[in-house]
């Protein structure tokens, strides 16, 4: 039998690894090797550039998860990711070249848990308890959901404007979990990142953090896609 991948798990902005943490044990009790690295999220390269460095560290194939804006860092390895063999998306951002998500939100009505973002002195945006518990982690427990509120990782409102290159997908076989309760990212607009990557789709009736709130079915996205590339 074919070796099996290395799982890496990427989160995105107001979430830290730890957001992984009910994937990681499942996946974990599978037999699977996990890393969850922590992402500064003060600019896409630096993003990346973790990513990479996290990747060098494999050893092996590699399937890369990502998560909201931790599917932005994904997708902005391009061409070059090393060791990767399939990308997997958990309600996150799919861009094509030249794309940026503030262009994308844009576009529509801005979703609830995004609509009130407190942004520092440093350009960092925080999210207020009362949206990230109500909106953003709306289907998670209240009090795992204030911890959640009370360890975010804070995005740069600079990420919003990034550029995207060459995206990932466009070289490597993906796999798309569609929140269709999610309000942060439309669902709308992940059904249209799923549909032009081509990738093998499931829509969950989640919020936002899919991973949190309903771990066994991105546990099985995943086997599916380990299954694929093995």
């Amino acid at each position: 039998m074919a070796r099996r991948p290395n799982i890496v798990l990427v989160h995105g902005a107001w979430a830290d690894g730890s957001s992984w943490s009910a994937v990681i044990e499942r996946l974990q009790a599978d037999g699977y090797t996990v890393t969850a690295p922590q992402f500064p999220e003060s600019e896409l390269a630096g993003d990346v550039a973790r990513l990479r460095e996290v990747l060098g560290r494999q050893g092996g194939p590699t399937l890369v998860v990502g998560h909201s804006y931790g599917g932005q860092i994904v997708t902005a390895l391009g061409t070059d990711a090393p060791n990767v063999v399939g990308l997997v998306y958990v309600a996150a951002f799919g861009l094509d070249e030249g794309e940026t998500i503030g262009k994308l939100l844009e576009q529509g009505p801005l979703g609830a848990a995004l609509t009130h973002l407190d942004v520092d002195e440093q350009g960092f945006a925080w999210l207020p308890e009362d949206d990230f518990v109500n909106h953003f982690a709306a289907d998670v427990d209240p009090v795992r959901a204030r911890v959640m509120f009370a360890v975010q990782q804070p995005l740069a409102l600079s990420a919003l404007d990034e550029v995207m290159g060459v995206p990932a997908w466009k070289s490597h076989p993906a796999w798309f979990l569609v929140a269709d309760g999610d309000q942060a990212i439309p669902p709308e607009a992940q059904r249209l990142f799923a549909a032009r990557m081509k990738a093998t789709t499931v829509e969950v009736a989640s919020n936002h953090v899919a991973m949190v709130s309903h771990p066994d079915d991105v546990l099985r996205l995943i086997a599916s896609a380990v299954h694929a590339v093995q």
